[in-house]
């Protein structure tokens, strides 16, 4: 804000001082509390109950999107693998359809239906210890993907015992039918327990750099807090929840060949390639807050240095502050600065939202509320008079006058509760 002190001011015994309105510049801002917040986050961690086989990484390496960080060895999930596999080597060598009577068709089928459900249901329950959310996300995807294939088939060889009920098919082309279930069911059993098995490598899903365990714990900021919003390609990845066993004074890394349970959290990749800020604007400021508008920002850690930033977007839906009322996160994409900042770390952010330039100024202790109205104390023939005026842009010292005042004008710019109508101006 530009400040501008009233001119020719005269003082009285009562304390009253005189100056003048004039023309200047006005920079309204709206100062808010926030935090440097990282590009994107994810936290890697195990899918299944087993052991810490190979740690690919140190803390403080930068990997790449895809980059293998680490390897679980789970002799549950290799175990169900190898058995889908032979249960597959099995149905592929056994050629053309089962040998099977009209009979037992229907019980051959059922059998068939149950396996496929049991494979399904032991999928399903293999993704849902995953705690990486996009990774388990996809599996699951893949079991509902393959249980609507099978059922699709399981369908077919049912439509085909009904046509050989009413006499329109042969027996073999049914059976032929429910062969092809069959297949279909060991195929898709250990496609899916291979799909597990190879989510025991984990790969980096941003390029970034690494931090071994899971976010700080100990009160700090939570992972997704440290999130900057997603950029136009899709969400940023968000922290995976896991167990937590660290004790005071014990590192939270889990060691190359230690066991692990299901979500242990192993690795964490940070993007800190764009750094943004999250601010907390109050609601009865958020109004004024628009993308673009530019900011000044200072932080606790880095007492002395201003960094520039600018809105990227307002959050429309609100957050309770701690002070108990309402305010609004606004996204901010920070410009480099020295020293860098770090995600999580405390932040004032000043927006600059509105600039009156060549405006008629007054100082905002000039301006007195009456019954609702802004008014000044004007000099008019040597007595004070109560003026109405409109304000514009607010800043902290100087404020905008639209209307009711002119440049030059003598006001009562400071001891205006001292100020009665009528009385002479000194």
């Amino acid at each position: 804000m530009v400040s501008l002190s009233a001119a020719s001011c005269d003082h009285d015994d009562k304390g009253v001082t005189v100056g003048s309105a004039t023309t200047g510049t006005v920079d309204e801002i709206v100062e808010a509390p926030g935090s440097v917040t990282a590009r994107a986050a994810a936290t890697l961690s195990s899918p299944a109950a087993g052991t810490l086989t190979d740690l690919r990484v140190e803390a403080g390496d930068r990997v790449r999107k895809g980059d293998v960080v680490a390897i679980i060895d789970s002799p549950e999930l290799v175990a169900r693998r190898d058995a889908a596999a032979k249960a597959l080597d099995q149905a592929s060598r056994g050629g053309g359809a089962p040998s099977v009577s009209l009979a037992g068709y229907t019980t051959v089928r059922k059998r068939t239906d149950r396996q496929a459900a049991s494979s399904f249901d032991d999928a399903r329950a293999a993704a849902g210890r995953v705690a990486d959310p996009q990774t388990k996300a996809v599996l699951l995807q893949q079991v509902d993907a393959a249980e609507k294939q099978y059922q699709a088939a399981s369908a077919t060889a049912a439509a085909a015992l009904r046509s050989v009920q009413r006499g329109v098919a042969s027996l073999g082309q049914a059976v032929g039918a429910l062969s092809a279930a069959q297949k279909l069911q060991a195929q898709q059993a250990y496609d899916l327990a291979q799909a597990a098995v190879e989510a025991l490598t984990l790969r980096a899903p941003v390029a970034g750099v690494v931090q071994l365990g899971g976010a700080a714990s100990g009160g700090g900021a939570s992972l997704s807090d440290l999130l900057s919003s997603a950029s136009a390609g899709g969400a940023a990845p968000t922290a995976a929840a896991g167990p937590t066993t660290a004790l005071p004074g014990v590192d939270e890394a889990v060691p190359q060949g230690a066991y692990v349970t299901a979500g242990t959290p192993i690795v964490t990749i940070v993007d800190v390639s764009r750094l943004g800020l999250v601010a907390e604007v109050d609601e009865t400021d958020v109004l004024l807050v628009k993308p673009g508008v530019a900011a000044t920002v200072e932080l606790d850690a880095a007492s002395g240095v201003t960094y520039h930033a600018a809105v990227r977007a307002i959050d429309l839906l609100p957050t309770t502050s701690a002070r108990g009322g309402v305010s609004y996160r606004v996204r901010l994409d920070l410009t480099a600065g020295s020293p860098t900042p770090r995600p999580g770390m405390s932040a004032v952010v000043r927006l600059h939202v509105r600039q009156a330039t060549g405006a008629v100024t007054v100082p905002a202790s000039a301006i007195v509320n009456a019954d609702g109205q802004d008014t000044v104390w004007a000099v008019q023939d040597g007595r004070y008079r109560r003026v109405p005026v409109e304000l514009g842009v607010q800043g902290e010292d100087v404020v905008q006058v639209t209307s009711g005042v002119t440049a030059g004008q003598r006001i009562v710019v400071a001891g205006a509760d001292q100020v009665h109508a009528g009385d002479k101006a000194s």
